[in-house]
């Protein structure tokens, strides 16, 4: 299965994404917020099949640890998260970096739909 790292600084959220994925099989790095999964993802010297990223975090939002992600690991698969309009708005124009926003709150059958769905781009 894949590897993924999660950003998002809400606990609860974390929590129940990193677990849902983790029960599909993936390895599943969680962080609470952008600046701690950049340097996750520095560390790791970009060893992640997928970045799943809030995108409204404290430290470090979700548009600029995609834009950072994508310049340094071009090929790493990214996908925002968002439960407002206007963020989602901020994500316009990263259709080249950026696989889907999905939308807050998650139901587990989406998100794993759109988990699957960007795995299955990075594959083909």
């Amino acid at each position: 299965m894949a590897r993924i790292l999660i950003a998002e600084d809400e606990e609860a959220v974390r929590a129940l994404v990193a677990r849902a994925l983790t029960m599909d099989g993936h390895e599943v790095v969680a962080m609470p917020d952008g600046a701690a999964a950049l340097d996750e993802l520095t560390n790791a010297a970009g060893a992640f099949d997928l970045l799943l990223t809030d995108i409204q975090m404290p430290m470090m939002d979700g548009i600029a640890l995609a834009l950072a992600a994508a310049r340094d690991y071009p090929a790493l698969t990214i996908l925002l998260m968002t439960g407002y309009a206007h963020q989602r708005e901020r994500a316009n124009g990263l259709d080249a970096l950026v696989h889907d926003v999905i939308s807050k709150p998650l139901s587990l059958a989406d998100l794993r739909k759109s988990v699957s769905s960007a795995l299955a781009v990075r594959v083909n």
